[in-house]
């Protein structure tokens, strides 16, 4: 007798004939849709849901993960160079740990690398990001400052100085392109909160302007709410390593006599040794090590959990106008007003917070309570700007211009009050003024970066212009910050004076833009090439792009002509394929 077999056999009957239990034929009458049909419970409104809703947990990832890798990498970078220099000013350590090696020197070429190299950022700026796309830019950019970093284990001049020249190539690539990420980021939350409506009016049509403004807003101001913690975070070394030891104020300002609106320079007359114990080698190693772990992780953050910025045709549409047109098109958006009225905005943007770091903090600061205290008035600062940040969220049910608008008007009280102080050396019963003034500083950088950022995001949608407006911004800011330094030397009177004008100049061109705009002028911007794919294959066989509608290749209105009789010409200087040689009698049966 036969043994059963283990399985059925594919097509076989089962115990009941040619139906299974569901009274459906077997084998191979069985209906094709039972077979590769829809699961029976598929519900697809309900998967498409789910799909759109990981969509947008992707992009608050992203966001999250671009804006703690700006913390971290920023805050590594200043807690490093102030370290660096304050070490590198005390003369016992200078000559006790590398002689007659000319560290000065050294500080003012690297110094001069990170802060002139910036100036040329417009030159090559667009053409890194589209290049190397946005996403890979900031891992390029943070890489650089992990660079920086490491090269401290080393500190030569070949190896300072060069890494310094690195860094300032990459100030404005990086942060243009931080801009442009966070802007982009909610144009996606956008889509894919509002994805019925897009379903309804197709996958080529723009969405409303301004329809993204609100997330750009929430978006922005979470992204500076991390930024400027760097500013209090870069201060950790400092506070728990260098601070131990440092000399009190009745050492360091024994040749102080001037402070705040009457001082001059930075720190004149501060005492030259600063140190009263040289820190051990190890642990320095050992601090450097830490910093450099963390420039590790701001890396690791970028590359991992940021997602591209773009899709990979649009990335490759962004290439495809024209090498020569990206480097022109940051140029040819001067035309545009709204860019114009801004550039003063731009440019006080760059003085405020360089006045924050070196004129409060240094001349008003360490000129008055001592070296000591520094990192805690810079930890100041920072809250104050990061609780602003996320103050910006008022610009939700506020008009635009309340926010940078008040931003502006609390620095022009504080330069003001500080154009008349003039705190004195080594006393301490006004340290909780500086402290308010910091706070307060803080809070006005905080509405003035949230403000000027989303108002860029708002007044340019355009995805194909957005890292050329973000350069912008930023390489003004760099010249700003160049021209600080080549003032360190001015009165602080001085100082406060172009302080105070370049503020009414922002402000007053700023309001002449937006009643322009509220007049209807329409800006001119510059026309973005239309994308040229040197791609051949089955969809490039023409000279012409084979992708624009018969509108874009013959204009508005243009009538549609029949189709030539006969076969296709092959276009000139290209050989004939197998079809058209066939078509024109040279294959087999041909003539």
């Amino acid at each position: 007798m036969a043994e059963p077999p283990l399985y059925p056999v594919a097509g076989a009957a089962g115990p009941q004939g040619d139906e299974d239990r569901l009274g459906l034929p077997d084998g191979t009458e069985a209906p094709l849709d039972e077979l590769v049909g829809a699961y029976p419970n598929y519900n697809e409104e309900e998967e498409e849901r789910r799909y759109y809703r990981r969509k947008r947990l992707g992009v608050l990832t992203n966001v999250l993960a671009a804006s703690a890798g700006g913390l971290l990498t920023y805050a590594v970078y200043l807690g490093l160079l102030q370290m660096q220099l304050i070490l590198h000013y005390d003369e016992t350590y200078r000559e006790v740990k590398y002689g007659n090696m000319g560290l000065p020197d050294i500080d003012s070429k690297m110094l001069i690398g990170i802060n002139v190299t910036p100036i040329a950022a417009l030159l090559y700026t667009p053409v890194l990001i589209r290049f190397f796309g946005t996403k890979w830019m900031m891992f390029l950019g943070v890489g650089i400052y992990a660079l920086f970093v490491s090269t401290n284990y080393w500190e030569r001049y070949y190896t300072l100085v060069p890494s310094a020249v690195a860094l300032g190539m990459a100030i404005v690539p990086l942060w243009a392109s931080m801009g442009n990420y966070i802007t982009r980021m909610a144009q996606k939350y956008y889509e894919y909160a509002h994805y019925k409506e897009r379903d309804e009016q197709g996958p080529q049509q723009r969405p409303p302007r301004g329809s993204h403004a609100p997330y750009l807003l929430v978006f922005q101001a979470v992204f500076y709410s991390f930024f400027h913690l760097s500013f209090a975070g870069a201060q950790l070394p400092m506070i728990y390593f260098l601070n131990h030891y440092l000399y009190d104020l009745n050492h360091t300002l024994n040749n102080v006599h001037s402070c705040g609106t009457s001082s001059q320079g930075i720190l004149t007359g501060f005492n030259k040794t600063v140190l009263k114990t040289l820190p051990r080698s190890r642990n320095l190693i050992v601090v450097e090590s830490v910093l450099m772990a963390v420039a590790f992780v701001a890396m690791l953050l970028v590359l991992g959990l940021c997602g591209a910025a773009y899709r990979p045709t649009e990335e490759i549409d962004l290439r495809s106008v024209g090498w020569g047109n990206i480097f022109q098109l940051p140029f040819k958006h001067v035309r545009d007003f709204r860019l114009r009225h801004l550039v003063p905005f731009f440019v006080y943007s760059g003085f405020e917070v360089l006045f924050a770091c070196t004129g409060l903090a240094l001349g008003y600061g360490v000129c008055s309570v001592g070296l000591e205290r520094l990192a805690y008035l810079l930890v100041a600062y920072g809250l104050g700007a990061s609780a602003a940040s996320v103050l910006g969220l008022l610009g939700l049910w506020l008009p635009r211009q309340v926010p940078l608008l008040l931003g502006a008007g609390l620095h022009l009280l504080l330069t003001l009050g500080l154009f008349f102080w003039a705190p004195k050396p080594r006393v301490l019963q006004h340290v909780w003024a500086l402290y308010l003034a910091a706070v307060l500083w803080g809070v006005g950088s905080g509405l003035n970066k949230t403000g000027l950022s989303t108002l860029l995001g708002i007044l340019y949608e355009d995805k194909e212009r957005q890292d050329f407006i973000f350069t912008i911004y930023h390489w003004w800011q760099a010249v700003a910050i160049f021209v600080v330094y080549l003032g360190a030397g001015l009165p602080m009177k001085a100082k406060l004076a172009v302080l105070l004008l370049t503020l009414a100049a922002a402000v007053l061109s700023y309001l002449a833009m937006e009643r322009k705009l509220r007049r209807g002028v329409a800006p001119r911007q510059p026309r973005i090439p239309r994308p040229q794919h040197k791609v051949r294959g089955y969809r490039y066989l023409e000279e012409d792009n084979s992708d624009e509608s018969d509108a874009e290749a013959g204009g508005a209105g243009a009538e549609e002509e029949p189709p030539p009789a006969g076969p296709p010409e092959p276009a000139a200087g290209r050989r004939a394929c197998p079809f058209e040689q066939a078509q024109e009698g040279d294959g087999p049966g041909g003539r």
